[in-house]
């Protein structure tokens, strides 16, 4: 729509300028400038332009002198406009015509599945997303992530992209070795040789469960487990349970639709010399200081608020060495951007791996961290606590089990990733519009039901100008815009947007089914229109609820 009507201006913008000075340069004409968009007052028309104020100093003219040339000079013969107006100090507000949105409405129907892609601009992303320790089982929180990073990775291929979908899996540090401390303490409990399970130890009763699965199967520790120290025995067991809770994990995001082609092992960047490498790249190019035994990243100068340890005084390594690593590898492999998504707690660690991205001589800013703010799980009017080291958790399992993926993926993106969530898990359960997945999803029925109600017979006789009410023009002009909708979701690195639109989508379509008799055999013309346009509405809900992970139902 936009496009259509830029070039109409444009061809008008170099009319009246030749008028006007016919020795004028159209190089000088700052036509990029010219801005097309929907005005904020819906009375004011379907689209408007600045084209008058932004040239008028250039040819000389008085603003509203210059839109009065141009209404003239903008040539329809098509007859897709309805009226040109000048308005104000010189906009020009456009009504489209029935013949207008009928094109409109043909172009997305003959687009189908394809409708709003974009082809492929060659730009590579990588997106990594929940890489939760493999400590616990995942919770909501992570659900959130999985939610948004997955749905996040689809948009950004629909506009253009090659992505990579990537798990850090940290499997290495302090945190696996107290997961192997609360096995062997939860096995000398069962056992009868412990008093007391310490109070800093995971505690869930997954740790309980793969500790019992040990006694009940020997084959599954080393023959010589109870001669080995403990560190060995630590060691073994970290191993064993990360294994265990991993392939659940795994299993956790293929049932929720969020699939990753990789899984990088923190262990790896230590296994191949990948964290020795870059801290040699740092001090080769000298931001590296060693001072009271410890090895120091200078990442002031890279807008970090203070410098910082990379290997401590006793020679331990830091969490921040093995993510400078990490992300230089990330670099390494040729992606043009780089997303992160984090939990909000990781907030104060963004200037120091920037800083560590650009003191490795990348752009900071191909690095795109996304913070994923805390879900408030509600059962019964009460919030959920939900604390891995207590156990004290809703797993994300327990939630699919209840209100499925569909319902699960949609409520994590009904808010923005920078906001709170309350997830009400009776409203995504619910079977009416207080539900708003089920209210989106239902539109998708409803328009399947009818379709397949329909008595006419397939026919290329279809006259979408018969689309003359209000409500109708409402539909394709908000179909119009999703491709926008999508390609801003994928800029602003937040599906948010399209649980917007989707809602926004129902609510235009419920009203109009229940306004408009869709299927009247007595006007069969009107009747064929109206059901193009109510497939155009479930092909494009189709999509867009794809890109969010949702399935579009043929029933409900």
């Amino acid at each position: 729509m936009k496009p259509t009507i830029r070039q109409k201006i444009e061809a008008a913008v170099h009319v009246v300028a030749q008028e006007i000075d016919p020795n004028l340069n159209p190089g000088e004409l700052k036509l990029d400038q010219i801005v097309v968009e929907e005005p904020k007052e819906p009375s004011h028309g379907h689209l408007a332009t600045n084209a008058a104020l932004t040239l008028a100093k250039a040819l000389g003219q008085k603003p509203r002198n210059l839109a009065d040339r141009l209404v003239e000079a903008l040539k329809d013969p098509e007859g897709y406009l309805l009226s040109a107006e000048v308005a104000g100090p010189g906009f020009i507000n456009f009504r489209l015509s029935v013949k207008w949105w009928a094109l409109a409405l043909a172009k997305i129907l003959e687009a189908g599945s394809d409708y709003g892609r974009r082809p492929p601009t060659g730009q590579k992303v990588q997106v990594e997303y929940v890489s939760a320790n493999p400590t616990g089982p995942l919770h909501v929180g992570h659900g959130r992530g999985a939610a948004l990073g997955d749905s996040l990775a689809r948009i950004l291929e629909f506009t253009g992209a090659t992505v990579t979908r990537e798990y850090y899996v940290n499997d290495a540090g302090r945190q696996m070795r107290i997961l192997g401390q609360s096995v062997l303490a939860r096995l000398l409990e069962l056992k009868g040789e412990l008093s007391e399970f310490p109070d800093d130890h995971y505690r869930g009763q997954y740790i309980v469960d793969l500790a019992k699965d040990l006694l009940a199967d020997p084959s599954l520790s080393p023959p010589n487990f109870a001669t080995l120290d403990q560190a060995s025995q630590v060691a073994f067991l970290s191993r064993y349970a990360g294994q265990r809770i991993l392939a659940d994990i795994k299993k956790d995001l293929l049932d929720f639709k969020a699939l990753q082609e990789s899984w990088f092992f923190e262990s790896s960047l230590y296994e191949r010399g990948l964290v020795d490498q870059a801290i040699a790249a740092l001090r080769a190019k000298g931001h590296i200081l060693e001072k009271d035994g410890a090895v120091w990243f200078l990442s002031k100068p890279f807008g970090d608020d203070k410098d910082r340890v990379l290997i401590k005084s006793d020679g331990e390594k830091t969490y921040l060495a093995a993510d400078v690593a990490y992300h230089q590898d990330k670099f390494a492999k040729g992606f043009d951007l780089v997303v992160d998504v984090w939990g909000a707690d990781h907030h104060g660690y963004i200037p120091r791996v920037k800083a560590a991205v650009e003191a490795l001589g990348y752009d900071r800013n191909a690095l795109a961290v996304v913070l994923i703010q805390l879900v408030n799980l509600c059962r019964g009017g009460q919030q959920v606590s939900m604390s891995t080291r207590a156990g004290e958790f809703v797993t994300l399992r327990a939630v699919l089990d209840e209100v499925g993926p569909d319902a699960a993926r949609f409520m994590f993106l009904t808010r923005s990733h920078d906001s709170p969530l309350d997830f009400d898990l009776e409203v995504a359960k619910a079977q009416n519009r207080d539900n708003p997945v089920y209210y989106v999803q239902y539109v998708s029925a409803r328009i399947f039901s009818l379709l397949d109600k329909s008595p006419f017979k397939p026919s290329q006789d279809l006259d979408l100008t018969l689309l003359t009410a209000p409500e109708e023009t409402d539909l394709i002009r908000h179909l119009v815009g999703f491709p926008e909708a999508v390609a801003a979701a994928g800029r602003r690195l937040d599906p948010h947007g399209l649980t917007i639109w989707l809602t926004a989508t129902a609510r235009l379509f419920h009203q109009y089914y229940g306004r408009h008799r869709l299927l009247d055999e007595e006007k069969e013309s009107l009747s064929r229109a109206r059901l193009a346009l109510a497939g155009a509405i479930r092909q494009v809900t189709a999509i867009g609820l794809n890109l969010l992970g949702v399935t579009a139902p043929e029933k409900m």
